[in-house]
């Protein structure tokens, strides 16, 4: 009931004309980034994100969290229309969407997707309604030891379930502790990892990392591919509509799996991605409708879309409650947050409760409104994806480095930002995840001060990261994902022996 209250406060936040515009806003800058190729919502996010450093916490957040919902469903419109994934998370829908939509169902093919993101983000918002409270009852049992062991659990995480090579994803996240480390150590005031640059001092920004990563690298491998954008009819029809509306009962199953599939994924650092891939996947082995995957199937649109928008939103949870985003734009948002003057973890629920459930509250209206607002908007944005690409790609590149330059009005920044967009490439060619890197990048410093504020406490003894039962717990659950691919591997070779 504590949580009722507290939400029902929180729609009286983010119900006002000036959050609600801002809504509608977000929203069709996030359906544009999510329609064109090369752009993201990490990206978009991370563009935005400078414009929002002199407004108000609440409205900055629900500003980029609706961008984040509106490039999520322009991912799934350009999957279904032209077989071209806006989104990474998007990749699954298009295995039945664009063959749904080459058989004349263009349409439903749209309303499937964008009917069962709706569900997957309500049921993401739910289960962070539900547990914020949880969350709130350990925020005074948090100290320094405790943190660093969020902090390991979350890396161990990327390890044991991040989906990638073990070997690469300890890499990733190797990069982005050095770049955490480069500049003036706030305990020693030492300089580390500066190379001679007076430029590096104050450290490397995350935003221009971001923009080199996702959208210079996305776009480097798009030129390298070539791309060949191939629409089909995107009108919208009210029956077609209707049809898969009345439809989607049949698929509750599918719902409800999905669902969880993707809560579970964005609260640990699976990501939108990996739940679309494990829930279209779980859906071809599981699913009743499963012989027509591949072929244009709707429960193969609505499993990973499900998936895909309860992940997205579920992430939020970890990020505002423990200081761990559980995608790539959620580790985007903790930069924005501490940026503001916020500080992630337990104790926002406590001291910024208005913050919080304002956020929560702006979830449920903006994910509503975004259904709406991609089913009226499909026809425009999908007319943009015929524009040529000679067009499209050099207008990405002036917003990467506009985006670049906003940030510290360095042309120094504008380098970098060319050199990040080159690892990001490498990183996509190589199979290399970045989402760690971006993680460690931004908690790395955090996790780092931790650590050491621990062993002051202790004098120096690591005695303390097993000295109660909230801190045990949390290293026990950590160590058992960092071993987790071993254990399984091991697994594999004992059925393999006992056959």
């Amino acid at each position: 009931m504590d949580n009722l209250g507290q939400l029902l406060h929180g729609f009286s936040v983010a119900l006002s004309f000036h959050h609600i515009a801002l809504m509608l806003v977000g929203i069709l800058l996030g359906i544009l980034v999510g329609v064109l190729p090369g752009l993201g919502a990490p990206n978009g996010v991370s563009l935005l994100l400078p414009l929002t450093f002199t407004m108000d916490p609440v409205a900055a957040i629900i500003l980029l969290t609706s961008m984040y919902w509106g490039a999520l469903f322009g991912g799934s419109t350009t999957s279904i229309l032209f077989n071209i994934p806006g989104e990474p998370s998007s990749v699954a829908t298009t295995f039945d969407g664009y063959p749904l939509a080459q058989k004349g169902r263009a349409t439903e093919a749209l309303s499937f997707a964008f009917l069962s993101a709706g569900f997957g983000a309500l049921s993401g918002v739910i289960i962070i309604t539900l547990l914020s409270g949880w969350v709130q009852k350990f925020a005074l049992k948090f100290s320094s030891p405790e943190f660093f062991a969020v902090y390991f659990l979350a890396f161990c995480s990327f390890i044991g379930l991040g989906g990638a090579p073990v070997l690469k994803t300890i890499v990733s996240i190797a990069i982005g502790f050095a770049l955490a480390a480069i500049g003036m150590d706030s305990v020693s005031g030492s300089l580390r990892l500066t190379f001679g640059f007076d430029q590096l001092l104050g450290g490397v920004s995350f935003l221009v990392v971001v923009i080199g990563l996702f959208g210079l690298g996305e776009l480097i491998l798009t030129i390298e591919e070539g791309l060949q954008l191939k629409g089909i009819d995107a009108r919208v029809r009210p029956r077609d509509v209707l049809r898969a509306m009345r439809e989607m009962p049949r698929h509750w199953a599918t719902l409800l799996r999905s669902a969880l599939v993707g809560c579970w994924m964005g609260i640990t650092p699976g990501g939108p991605t990996a739940a679309s891939f494990m829930s279209y996947g779980l859906g071809k082995r599981f699913s009743k409708f499963r012989d027509g995957y591949g072929k244009g199937e709707p429960d193969g649109i609505i499993a990973p879309e499900t998936a895909d928008h309860s992940a997205g939103t579920s992430a939020m949870l970890p990020m505002l409650a423990l200081g761990i985003p559980g995608s790539a734009t959620a580790a985007v948002m903790l930069g924005g947050l501490m940026i503001w003057g916020l500080n992630p973890g337990p104790m926002l629920f406590v001291e910024k409760p208005d913050f919080v459930w304002g956020l929560i509250a702006s979830m449920y209206v903006g994910n509503v409104v975004a259904v709406i607002l991609v089913l009226a908007t499909v026809p425009l944005f999908a007319s943009i994806l015929r524009i040529p690409f000679a067009i499209i790609g050099p207008a990405i590149v002036v917003i990467c480095f506009v985006g670049a330059y906003t940030v510290g009005s360095r042309p120094f920044d504008l380098w970098l930002a060319l050199v990040f967009g080159v690892l990001g490439y490498l990183f996509k060619k190589l199979s290399y995840p970045i989402a760690p890197l971006v993680l460690a990048m931004v908690i790395g410093d955090k996790a780092e001060d931790a650590f050491r504020q621990s062993l002051i406490m202790s004098k120096g003894s690591m005695a303390i990261f097993w000295s109660n039962p909230l801190v045990t717990t949390l290293m026990v659950l950590a160590l058992a994902l960092l071993l987790w691919p071993l254990l399984m591997r091991g697994a594999r070779a004992l059925r393999s022996a006992a056959r």
